[in-house]
C-alpha cells in the first residue's frame, strides 16, 4: 500500500504524542486507551463512502525469470469510489479488502484451495484467485516492465 506524505505526516504525529498507542493511561481519574479515544473522534468510516472520489490502486511488483530471462512485471486493480459506492454502498477501499477476503473463503468451501496444516493463500495456486477477482467486480491488468 502507498500512502501520501501528509497522511504519513499525521500518522507519525500521532504516534508522536501517544495517540496511537493501545495501553491503559490515567485520564482525569479514568482509565483509557488513547486509541480508542482517538476512534471515538473520528468519523464512522461507513460515513465517508458516500464523499470519497478518486480511484484506489493495488498492485505489485514481480520480478523473476521465465523461460530463462529477467521479467519485471506489474499487477494491479483499479477502482473508481463514487462507482463502488454507486453499486455496494461503500468505498472502494473497503470493497477492495473485502472481496479478497470472501474469495480465499469460497475457494477453501469449494475445495479448490485444500491443504492439511496452515498455509499462507500465496502457497495455494493463484489462478482460481485471480479468475474469481474477475468475476466479483475487481478486475486486474497486467504491464509487463522488463526493460
Amino acid at each position: 500500500m502507498t500512502f501520501s506524505e501528509s497522511y504519513l505526516s499525521h500518522m507519525q504525529s500521532l504516534e508522536d504524542v501517544g495517540m496511537l498507542s493501545i495501553k491503559p493511561i490515567k485520564h482525569q481519574g479514568h482509565e483509557i486507551i488513547p486509541m480508542e479515544f482517538l476512534k471515538t473522534l473520528l468519523p464512522d468510516p461507513a460515513s465517508l463512502g458516500k464523499h470519497t472520489k478518486g480511484k484506489t490502486n493495488i498492485g505489485v511488483f514481480i520480478k523473476g525469470k521465465k523461460d530463462g530471462k529477467k521479467r519485471t512485471i506489474y499487477i494491479y486493480q483499479v477502482s473508481d469510489h463514487e462507482k463502488c459506492y454507486e453499486e455496494v454502498m461503500s468505498q472502494a477501499v473497503s470493497y477492495s479488502t473485502g472481496v479478497p477476503a470472501m474469495i480465499g473463503a469460497k475457494l477453501m468451501l469449494e475445495g479448490v484451495w485444500s491443504a492439511k496444516g496452515v498455509f499462507n493463500m500465496e502457497q495455494f495456486d493463484p489462478d482460481p484467485f485471480m479468475d474469481e477477482l474477475n468475476k466479483q467486480g475487481l478486475p486486474w491488468k497486467v504491464t509487463d516492465m522488463t526493460k
